[in-house]
């Protein structure tokens, strides 16, 4: 019986380390980095061809625009994710955008998360540096007490999506800026 009483105590407690550290720490912030060998305006273009997003966002199935004007401030998309037969939708807002420069966008998963995500491009001496910063915030006390034994994970999938968008930016063939000839 005593063992009982310790087994429900250390339960207990171990909730409530949980719960507490979610309630201490109900969001979670990481940034990542890479460097390609374009230009921004051709890192960019890569980056927004609807064609190509399954090549670097891993586990996207479907992408659907909802409404708003697609790139623009207030768009909004649907995401679909399948993840080990899981599937997910996350919603997509676009929140500010200098095209070449930055976007930054909303994403939520109901009843999961919110997102506040924002990628930024540098250009110097031809190569292009991109830096994207998020913020989640888990809704509820479930996803709030989960975030900070998330963070690792979700840490090393924007790693993977980075490092993914650099190949395919680096791999990139597709001219998205022809020259027009002019003929006299």
């Amino acid at each position: 019986m005593k063992f009982l009483k310790y087994l429900i105590g250390f339960i207990v407690l171990l909730i409530l380390f949980v719960v507490g550290r979610g309630m201490l720490t109900p969001s979670i912030s990481y940034e990542s980095e890479i460097t390609v060998e374009k230009s921004a305006k051709e890192a960019w273009a890569v980056m927004n061809d609807e064609s190509k997003i399954t090549q670097w966002l891993k586990g996207i199935t479907d992408m659907k625009h909802i409404s708003g004007e697609k790139g623009k401030v207030g768009a909004v998309t649907q995401y679909t994710f399948n993840d080990n037969g899981q599937e997910s939708i996350i919603v997509e807002t676009i929140k500010s955008i200098t095209p070449n420069k930055q976007i930054n966008m909303d994403f939520v998963m109901e009843g999961v998360m919110n997102m506040d995500y924002s990628l930024n491009f540098t250009e110097k001496d031809g190569k292009t540096t991109i830096k994207s910063s998020t913020n989640n915030k888990g809704e509820g006390i479930i996803m709030k007490s989960m975030m900070p034994f998330m963070k690792s994970s979700m840490k090393a999938q924007e790693d993977e999506n980075m490092n993914n968008l650099k190949k395919l930016i680096n791999e990139n063939a597709t001219n998205y800026f022809p020259e027009t000839i002019v003929i006299e």
